[in-house]
């Protein structure tokens, strides 16, 4: 894992989970934001709270749970195409399809 890391609520804003830094950071305050890191998971409450490469995460946005690993922090808020090269989706045994 690299010693890349950026704030939480600057990486959902990035990666275009959310519209504004202000809307990500409202989420995560209310605890609605679980990071897997090293083979332990604790819910974030902080915005300001560090996300890193390898890190899942695992959120209910849209009605819908999202689950996926922070592929890059990125330097800034591209357009899509770009946002989506900082994550992959991970989908789970039950859906029949392989994590990872």
């Amino acid at each position: 894992m690299s010693g890349e890391q950026v704030r939480l609520d600057v990486w959902l804003w990035r990666s275009r989970f959310f519209k504004t830094r202000t809307l990500s950071a409202r989420f995560i305050a209310r605890g609605q934001v679980r990071i897997t890191r090293n083979g332990q998971t604790f819910r974030v409450r902080k915005p300001h709270s560090d996300v890193h490469m390898g890190d899942y995460l695992t959120f209910m946005a849209y009605r819908k749970l999202i689950q996926i690993k922070v592929l890059s922090v990125g330097e800034r808020r591209g357009p899509a195409a770009e946002a989506q090269l900082l994550y992959c989706p991970i989908t789970t045994a039950a859906s029949g399809q392989n994590a990872d």
